[in-house]
């Protein structure tokens, strides 16, 4: 990211709630300091956060595009406890591991960490998530605050981090077994023709070669 795409990055609320269009309020950041998004397309900013973009970029400030939302209060993810159904998927949805729970456990939301981002909601299969307005009247950046917004990228950055370190671990162990089964490929099928094994060790080893390509592609 450059220091233009940076600053327009930490004028962002971090709500990481992707009604911008893109997948992160970082991606939003690069994508404005490329001119290739408009200045008005973050509801949780509203009128206050399109100002501060005017300001860092030299664009002219514009009214927020409906087509992304509208300015409103800060919400608050509310998990009903007597519905939920510990399926975890809130858990992966959530961009500032805001949710706490495990598999087949009743999962709650610590409030501090929450930035109403809203993706929880269409996720969950029994429909045990609402949002809950605690800001009232004040919107935007009324509603929001400096420390909010570095908390919430903090969260963020470190539940990004977490997400690309569970991946790698999850690759090198299917690689792991792999190789197991290279080892001893005769004891890990139920064919015994040498001309099926041998192409099961093709297809394993081109399978092997392309997880080690990606792995090493993005450490």
């Amino acid at each position: 990211m450059d220091s233009l795409a940076d600053r327009i990055n930490a004028a962002l609320p971090q709500t990481q709630c992707t009604r911008c269009g893109y997948p992160d309020c970082a991606a939003y950041a690069q994508a404005l300091a490329e001119g290739e998004a408009g200045i008005n397309q973050c509801p949780p900013g509203g009128a206050e956060g399109i100002q501060r973009l005017a300001a860092i970029t030299g664009r002219p400030a514009l009214p927020l595009n409906t087509d992304n939302g509208t300015e409103g209060p800060r919400q608050l993810a509310v998990i009903d406890e007597n519905w939920c159904i510990g399926c975890t998927l809130c858990l992966d949805a959530c961009p500032t591991d805001a949710i706490m729970g495990s598999n087949k456990l009743m999962h709650t939301v610590v409030e501090p960490y929450c930035t109403g981002c809203e993706l929880c909601i269409p996720v969950c299969p029994v429909d045990c998530i609402s949002l809950e307005n605690v800001t009232i009247v004040r919107t935007g950046w009324a509603a929001w605050s400096e420390a909010d917004a570095t908390l919430a990228r903090t969260r963020y950055e470190f539940h990004s981090l977490r997400r690309t370190r569970d991946k790698g671990e999850h690759q090198k162990m299917l690689e792991e077994k792999a190789e197991a089964a290279l080892a001893d490929l005769p004891g890990h099928s139920r064919h015994t023709d040498p001309a099926v094994l041998d192409q099961k060790r093709a297809v394993i080893e081109a399978a092997l070669a392309r997880s080690r390509a990606r792995r090493g592609a993005s450490s």
